[in-house]
């Protein structure tokens, strides 16, 4: 069993964190809300003072923090590269844009650190389930020696290739995922003024061309779908807020690449419209879109 250090004991780290620990792993953990640290004991991890103390004689250092700015402040002002073992394998679990995570990797290949970056889907009930899709960004050699530890907090390991490989990618499917949204509440919204079931459109649907995960797996509506945040009053899942930071880093991407996104930068200003208009709506999970597109709220 390995010895980690977990940075970011938040909605995601701390069950991520936690799953290491019933798969044996000894974990220590850092994060600078004392009631995550509180938490934390309680699952097992042992609470230490700093970032740095969480990376001294570990194998392992992940990071889950909310955005490029914390991961590059973890790197490079909180000590971690000077007391981590030469070799130590820094896995930054957070969204973040692809040029900050091409730049945490080469502050931990200046420090003799092997890197990947390597955000997840799944949301909170893949943290709590271990049941993630890690997104690796890194040399081969970094990915192969994550392996076995990301197994113990997700269920599908992709090696997407070189550095911010992994942003790229969990930035692409996030957009596609919130284009998709849209489209599953406007036909539902459709589909309602027009007197028909929300279980026979999904009964349907599921079953066409017009599916996505979208409707058959994260369902915008309560009912077809019993496990989605949409029976339970739209409660987190995936907050707004996430997938608007999310759709920002993907419009952010696709103007530095000179690419055209019309329908992601469409979903990115119904999203943040929606945040500004309706108090709360940050906070819930994303797919409450849904009441914005037909108009109630």
């Amino acid at each position: 069993m390995a010895k980690v250090g977990f940075i970011g004991l938040g909605n995601m780290g701390l069950p991520m964190a936690g799953n290491l620990v019933k798969k044996g792993h000894e974990v220590k953990g850092f994060d600078i809300m004392e009631d995550n640290l509180s938490k934390a004991a309680q699952a097992g991890i042992k609470k230490v003072a700093s970032g740095a103390d969480a990376a001294k004689d570990v194998e392992f250092l992940v990071t889950m923090v909310p955005t490029g700015k914390e991961t590059i402040a973890v790197y490079e002002g909180s000590g971690v590269f000077k007391t981590a073992t030469k070799g130590t394998l820094f896995i930054d679990a957070s969204t973040i844009d692809v040029a900050s995570a091409k730049k945490a990797h080469e502050i931990a290949k200046a420090a003799g650190m092997l890197s990947l970056d390597a955000p997840v889907s799944g949301g909170t009930g893949g943290a709590q389930n271990a049941t993630l899709t890690f997104m690796c960004g890194g040399s081969k050699e970094a990915f192969a020696k994550a392996e076995a530890l990301l197994g113990g907090m997700g269920r599908k390991l992709v090696h997407c290739g070189d550095a911010g490989m992994g942003q790229a990618t969990k930035i692409c499917n996030n957009m596609m995922m919130a284009i998709c949204m849209f489209g599953a509440c406007e036909g539902f919204a459709l589909a309602e003024k027009l007197g028909l079931s929300h279980q026979t459109l999904f009964d349907v649907v599921s079953t066409s061309t017009g599916n996505s995960f979208a409707l058959s797996g994260y369902c915008p509506v309560p009912g077809p779908v019993p496990s989605t945040p949409a029976n339970r009053n739209y409660e987190p899942g995936f907050m707004t807020k996430l997938m608007l930071k999310d759709l920002a880093l993907a419009q952010s991407a696709s103007q530095e690449a000179g690419v055209a996104t019309p329908m992601g930068a469409q979903a990115h200003a119904a999203l943040r419209l929606y945040m500004t208009m309706v108090e709360g709506a940050a906070e819930k999970d994303f797919s409450s879109v849904m009441n914005f597109v037909r108009g109630k709220v």
